[in-house]
């Protein structure tokens, strides 16, 4: 395959695998941007992203301005003279400017089939949504959000028990191999980009860190896949006390036994009623412990069963 000069615009763990993929196809890489270092853990220390720590082990030269909007900032990119720039979770707006100087433009990995999903988070939405499928698709960047034409997609199932951190492990990875086999076509001229449809767009918002809430008066159904989207993170959780319990796993259980209302402690394995069904809270975790097993954490906890726990609207 033909060695292409790239510069890669990616930031988080997922965009790693998609660099990781570019190197070991040979490919020369100029540049690595990535969003600048931001405080993280207790100390609140400066940290480099997930992306500038694998391209500084490699050797490889690393940006990370604030914005790709000043003049100064274009000019350098420009100055890369790339045949093809590859953009996968960078979390930046590229100017037209930057899109227009590689000379085939810039490519991106994006963790959907789009145009379902287009946006900030497409992974733990389609999990929410109770989606049977998504994918990775490869876009060529366009000035709109994930508007772009479609050069390869990719779908992968998503079962009743998938978890966001295991798609995201497996659609990083599937994203690394379509990325170098968008590359393939491209030095060769086989690639056919295709429109996406107009009729068929979601948007997938930016996770908020309060959305996690649990309502014990939605489906159980509704309450896992919610459970199984956001975590790791913003996390699952209900209030108890005078705190937030985390729900790190769960299992949705159909009705039984006489009406209870939602939010009621059903049993010692942890159960909870909700507005249909019930769900077993397998794995829990209160802020500052370890998680611990549900049967066990109920066991040493001031709950019970019969008792009530507070839903979303008191």
């Amino acid at each position: 395959m033909p060695r292409l000069r790239l510069a890669f615009l990616g930031t988080p763990d997922f965009a790693v695998s998609s660099l990781d993929a570019l190197l070991s196809a040979g490919h020369e890489m100029a540049c690595v941007y990535c969003q600048p270092p931001r405080p993280s853990g207790r100390g609140h220390k400066m940290q480099p992203s997930p992306v500038q720590t694998f391209a500084e082990r490699h050797g490889l030269p690393v940006r990370s301005p604030k914005s790709l909007k000043p003049a100064e900032a274009q000019a350098e990119f420009r100055a890369l003279d790339l045949d093809v720039a590859v953009v996968a979770a960078y979390g930046l707006i590229l100017p037209q400017v930057i899109l227009d100087a590689p000379r085939h433009g810039c490519l991106n990995v994006h963790a959907s089939l789009l145009p379902r999903w287009r946006g900030a988070a497409p992974i733990q939405r389609a999990i929410q949504a109770g989606d049977t499928e998504t994918g990775i698709t490869i876009m060529q960047m366009d000035a709109g959000l994930d508007t772009g034409a479609m050069l390869h997609r990719e779908a992968v199932p998503i079962d009743g028990r998938t978890t966001a951190a295991a798609l995201h492990t497996h659609l990083a990875a599937l994203g690394g191999r379509l990325i170098v086999t968008a590359l393939e076509d491209l030095a060769a001229g086989r690639l056919e980009p295709m429109p996406q449809p107009a009729d068929k767009v979601t948007y997938a918002a930016k996770l908020e860190r309060d959305e996690g809430r649990l309502d014990w008066q939605a489906d159980a159904a509704v309450l896992d896949r919610q459970v199984r989207a956001f975590t790791p993170w913003p996390g699952a959780w209900f209030e108890a006390g005078d705190g937030r319990i985390k729900v790190l796993e769960a299992s949705p259980q159909p009705s039984a036994g006489s009406p209870a209302p939602p939010g009621a402690i059903l049993a010692p394995d942890f159960t909870v009623a909700c507005g249909h069904g019930s769900l077993r809270l397998i794995r829990v975790q209160r802020a500052g412990r370890a998680a611990v097993d549900g049967t066990a954490f109920l066991r040493g906890s001031a709950l019970q069963p019969g008792q009530v726990l507070a839903t979303a609207a008191t």
